[in-house]
This record gives structure tokens, C-alpha cells and sequence, in this order.
């Protein structure tokens, strides 16, 4: 049967490309090609552009409260076609269906959700000069471009359109060549809530659509998700008229469990943080240090709740919690990490092979991995790995492993397990992370703003703070009294 062929979406409908070039999308739990999309050529980008100024001007200048409930129609169909949604995301990204269908979607309506409450409340400020006054707007950037990660496709569109939306802006978006198909069903939703032609524009491809964007005069602002090399590249490209920038980077963030914490939650947390959508997680805590006195306890628990609870295969299937990698090249570059482990000389618990379950024996399974007798300088402790590897250290003193865990150039994030209150606070403040949990791990709600320190990112998403990222200030100073001037 011959595949879908998806365009981009610019101006409320499709459109084709010129060229004719297209690229194939795979399903990674089982290798075969489910579509084709055609990659966006340059004068299509140009397109994009062009439009989504058009709707900038419609869209900026409705009030507050008229975006606010369009955009509250588009939350309510997303909810409405959560499991549609879902289904595509795990087709697309290889995750489980049993998360897919309860974050994914339900994540990206609730930013949506947040920022469109938000957006009527939107305000300056103005202050009494002796008559004269001063007041400030707080105005939308204009035509913003977001570009998008593999591992949320739809969340991550969301997330960046939400607050762009909220607040006046229009967005052309790129999603990630690997996951093309969520950002276009958004903007179809879009559309349909009432959100005029233009202002979610969605262009398809490869690096040559995101380079055009990232250097084009008629863009203001870019949010990248993505790894940390490729987001200066694009910061660099953006520096070419000083567009403002949003970028959330990579990761290798450490979970610190010490010794009177509670060692079953503790445990949770560190599968959450390796083993969740099969460890591809920017915000993943894989190097899990653990106090010395507990270490053994707390291998014993692990590799029992590995053993037992782990159930990896085709990933439409409700009861499997472990999916497959995006891509055989991904693949084979975890398996390289893991081969890089066991040379360094760290002890394989368990996992360390690629998996090829019944249900989905085509797929890009590596089973979960743990290592003990991990030193700070291998390259699995050093290196951001973007699958299901999960590195043990052991330690003995609270400097100690604070000096550790911020002995990397990355400070996504961080988390702490102990019952004591007061530790777990004073280490939090102590850690270079710009998303920190205590006795937990993983969840980034749509009213906490998440971004990263050092080579892990510029700005935030989510929360109040991200409304500053997508407004520009202007002040207005209005003379009431005689102008006094010398000539």
C-alpha cells in the first residue's frame, strides 16, 4: 500500500514544495517507513515567514481575553483527541502507548491551558514624575520560530507555542525530521479552534529549513530544543540581526541519594530518570550517586525491580513500559556508549545488549542498563548518552559529592533523596541545576518554569518567567508640564 506523503502548513493549509524531495519516517519499534514528507525548500520557509507576519498583524492585535479563548478551544480538542494524539507519538517516537497517552498530549494542553489564562492579564506598569509619568507595554516579539525535539514532538510544539501565542506572537515551527506529524495535526487544531491563517505556521525538514530560519531577518526570537552543539550553532546563526533566543540543551544531571532516604522511592526515581521513554530524556538523572552505606541495598532493589518490572515490546501494547530507541543510528551510538563503559572498566549489573522482544522483534530495543564501579571521568559519566544507561557512584560526604555532581559543564538538572529537610534544601541550593527536585524526580508541571545553567540552556519554558521571553518592554514618557528646554 503506498505511504502517506505530508507537506508543510502554512497559511491554514498544506502546500507542496517545489523540488519534489521528500524523506521517509520510520517506526522504531519496527524499522518500516509509516510515511513520507516532502523537506520544505527555501523559498517555501520564505513562505512561512510571510505569512506568519500577516497573522502577526491580526493576531497582536486582539485583546488578551479574544486569544485567550481561542486558545482555550484548542486545549479542549486536544483533550478531545488525546488518544489519536497519542497514537501518533508512539508511532512516531517508538515510547509506550501507557505514557504517551497520559503525558504527551495532556502536558502540551496544560501549557497551552496555563499561558492562555495568562494572556488577558498581561500588563505594564506606570509611575507619577512630579506630573509628568512614565508607562511601560509589555508588546509581542513578532514572527518567533520554534524547532523541536525527537523525543516530544507534540509537548514541545506546545511548549513553545504556548507562551508565543499567549502573548501576541506568531510561530513558525520545525519539528524534528525523525517526528513530523504531531506539529502538523497542532496546527490543523489550531485553525480549527479560530487561530487566524499564519499564525502557526509549520515547515518540514532537515538542518537546511532550520538554518533558514534561524538566519532570516524576518524572524525576532528562536526556541531550540535539542542537543548542546547543535543549539550554538543555531545561536550563532541567530546572532546574525540579534534575534533573542530560547534554548533547552542537554544534560547529565545527578541524582544524589543518601543514606537515611526513603531507598524504595529513591529507587523509583532513579528509573524514572534512565528508563523513562527508554532514558531519552534531556532531563534524565543518569549519574546516580549513592552514599556508600546504602549502595548494596540499593543495587539489591534496583536490579530486583528491573528484573520484575520491566516489560519492553511493541509499544502500542497498554502493558509494555519500556519502548524503543528513535532511530538504528541512535541505537548504535547507545551501544557504543555501553561497549565504552565496560572497557573503562565499570561493572555491568545488568542490561548492556540490545533487546529484540516478540511482540516488536524488529525494533531499536536496548534493554535497561546499569553500571557499577563507575569513576567521574568515563565517558558514560561524563557524556550525555540519550538512552537507558544508568551510571552508580558511590560517595561518602555531602561536599563531596556537591563538588561532583557539579563537576560537569551541563546543569540541566538535579535531584536530591534524603528525609532530612534541612540537607535536602541546603544541597539543592548548592547544585548548578536550573531544575531541581527534592524526593522526586522527573515531573515539570506547566506553572514551573524549566531551563537549564551553564551548556544546558538559555531562558525558561513554562511558567510565569516565560512570558519576559516572549514580550519585548516598551516605555512611554508622557510630558504633562512645560517643556523645559535650553534652546
Amino acid at each position: 500500500m503506498k505511504k502517506p506523503v505530508y507537506r508543510s502548513f502554512i497559511h491554514g493549509e498544506y502546500v507542496a514544495n517545489a523540488s519534489g524531495e521528500t524523506f521517509d519516517v520510520f517506526n522504531p519499534a519496527t524499522g518500516e517507513v509509516i510515511y513520507a514528507v516532502e523537506q520544505a525548500d527555501a523559498d517555501l520557509v520564505d513562505k512561512a515567514v510571510q505569512s506568519a507576519q500577516s497573522g502577526f498583524e491580526q493576531w497582536s492585535a486582539m485583546t488578551g481575553m479574544e486569544r485567550a479563548r481561542i486558545l482555550h478551544k484548542a486545549v479542549a480538542l486536544l483533550r478531545e483527541r488525546n488518544d489519536d494524539l497519542a497514537r501518533i507519538e508512539v508511532l512516531d517516537t517508538g515510547k509506550p502507548w501507557q505514557e504517551a497517552s497520559v503525558v504527551d498530549v495532556v502536558t502540551g494542553a496544560d501549557s497551552i491551558e496555563f499561558f492562555a489564562g495568562l494572556a488577558p492579564s498581561i500588563e505594564g506598569n506606570q509611575q507619577d514624575l512630579g506630573g509628568d509619568f512614565y508607562y511601560t507595554r509589555r508588546e509581542p516579539l513578532g514572527v518567533c520560530a520554534g524547532i523541536g525535539a525527537w523525543n516530544y514532538p507534540l509537548q514541545i510544539a506546545c511548549w513553545k507555542s504556548a507562551p508565543a501565542l499567549a502573548t501576541g506572537n506568531a510561530m513558525v515551527f520545525k519539528p524534528s525530521e525523525e517526528t513530523p506529524l504531531g506539529a502538523l495535526k497542532l496546527a490543523e487544531i489550531f485553525i480549527e479552534a479560530g487561530v487566524p491563517a499564519g499564525v502557526f505556521n509549520v515547515v518540514q525538514g532537515d538542518h537546511r529549513v532550520g538554518e533558514q530560519l534561524t538566519g532570516h531577518q524576518g524572524i525576532a526570537k528562536v526556541s531550540f530544543t535539542g542537543e548542546v552543539g547543535t543549539g550554538k550553532k543555531v545561536m550563532a546563526n541567530a546572532a546574525s540581526n540579534l534575534k533573542e533566543v530560547t534554548m533547552e540543551l542537554g544534560g547529565k544531571s545527578p541524582l544524589i541519594v543518601f543514606e537515611d532516604a526513603d531507598l524504595d522511592e529513591a529507587v523509583s526515581a532513579a528509573m524514572l530518570a534512565n528508563f523513562y521513554t527508554q532514558g531519552e530524556i534531556c532531563t534524565n538523572g543518569t549519574r546516580v550517586f549513592v552514599h556508600e552505606s546504602v549502595m548494596a541495598q540499593f543495587q539489591e532493589k534496583l536490579l530486583t525491580r528491573i528484573q520484575n518490572n520491566i516489560k519492553a515490546g511493541d509499544p502500542l501494547d497498554p502493558d509494555v513500559n519500556f519502548g524503543a530507541l528513535i532511530s538504528k543510528k541512535h541505537h548504535e551510538l547507545v551501544m557504543g556508549y555501553i561497549q565504552q563503559g565496560k572497557a573503562e572498566g565499570a561493572t555491568l549489573l545488568t542490561g548492556g545488549c540490545a533487546l529484540s522482544p516478540d511482540s516488536a522483534p524488529n525494533g531499536y530495543f536496548v534493554a535497561p542498563t546499569v553500571f557499577a564501579d563507575c569513576a567521574d571521568d568515563m565517558a558514560i559519566v561524563r557524556e550525555e548518552i540519550f538512552g537507558p544507561v544508568m551510571s552508580l557512584l558511590s560517595f561518602t560526604d555531602e561536599q563531596e559529592v556537591i563538588a561532583r555532581a557539579n563537576d560537569t559543564e551541563l546543569g540541566l538538572a538535579a535531584g536530591v533523596f534524603t528525609l532530612n529537610i534541612q540537607r535536602a534544601h541546603r544541597v539543592i541550593h548548592k547544585l548548578q541545576a536550573g531544575i531541581c527536585w527534592i524526593n522526586a524526580y522527573g515531573a515539570s508541571p506547566a506553572e514551573m518554569p524549566v531551563g537549564g545553567y551553564k551548556q544546558s540552556g538559555i531562558g525558561r519554558e513554562n511558567g510565569l518567567a516565560t512570558l519576559n521571553h516572549y514580550t519585548q518592554l516598551k516605555a512611554v514618557y508622557v510630558g504633562m508640564n512645560p517643556l523645559e528646554s535650553p534652546f
